[in-house]
């Protein structure tokens, strides 16, 4: 059974004292595949070093998440594209509009995003995006954006079952982590009614660990009691889950 997590910050800090022995669980349970999403330059290099530990199982992307948007996101810009002409990445990612912490840089995040979209087309990559309490901005962007040349992934896909059919609607799949084990976390309620061939399957990590994990660090490794949680939804076995969201990925990044 190959499992991917579509997105998980193995270079994190959090991970220094026990990394390989966390990823080594992860791929001993199945979890092949680990897609590593970017944050900014001052993480470039952990990146790299994770990718040169670990070549069979680590694939990385690049870009700057929203809420690294400051005022010097010009040269962060730079330094993405930079990166692009020297090595290879599977997606421009994450990238977005993150309003819960700070509306601060709203128009820095909106120029951002747009334009790691634009770069990503350019490319002939995919995007990965980060949205909190920002659908309405970031479905703003992606209405001028959208067409046959755009697509991705909508991580961490946390709104309702309209907005999930509306990200649908521009090719992208929804990421589907922890949240889908909280008992609050209301997707859980009309994830049967998304057909699977729209879903991944990622953790965060070490963010937003599910159930019976939730509130410590997450891992990789974790991800299976997401598989399991929407296996039990759409009435379904793992395998077949692990087969479709890992298709679903390779549709996704190419690989």
């Amino acid at each position: 059974m190959m499992i991917t997590d579509t997105h998980t910050h193995l270079y994190s800090e959090a991970f220094d004292e026990d990394r390989s022995i966390i990823i080594q669980n992860a791929i001993d349970i199945g979890v092949g595949r680990f897609f590593i999403p970017a944050i900014d330059s001052t993480y470039t290099q952990r990146m790299l070093d994770l990718e040169k530990d670990f070549p069979k199982h680590v694939y990385l992307m690049t870009g700057l998440h929203p809420t690294h948007v400051k005022e010097n996101f010009r040269e962060e810009l730079s330094h993405v594209e930079e990166m692009l002409t020297t090595h290879k990445f599977y997606a421009i990612g994450e990238i977005g509009i993150d309003l819960y912490w700070d509306k601060k840089y709203l128009k820095e995040q909106q120029i951002a995003f747009k334009s790691q979209i634009q770069l990503a087309k350019k490319n002939k990559l995919p995007i990965v995006i980060h949205c909190r309490d920002a659908f309405d901005e970031v479905f703003e962007i992606l209405e001028d954006e959208k067409g046959e040349d755009l697509r991705g992934i909508f991580h961490c896909f946390t709104g309702t079952y309209e907005q999930a059919q509306k990200a649908i609607s521009y090719n992208l799949k929804l990421g589907i982590g922890g949240v889908v084990t909280f008992k609050n976390g209301k997707i859980d309620t009309f994830l049967k009614e998304i057909a699977l061939r729209h879903i991944v399957l990622e953790t965060d990590s070490p963010y937003l660990a599910p159930a019976p994990y939730r509130g410590k660090r997450n891992e990789s490794s974790y991800i299976v009691n997401v598989l399991e949680k929407l296996a039990d939804i759409h009435q379904i076995s793992n395998e077949q889950v692990a087969l479709v969201t890992t298709k679903n990925s390779v549709d996704v990044f190419g690989i």
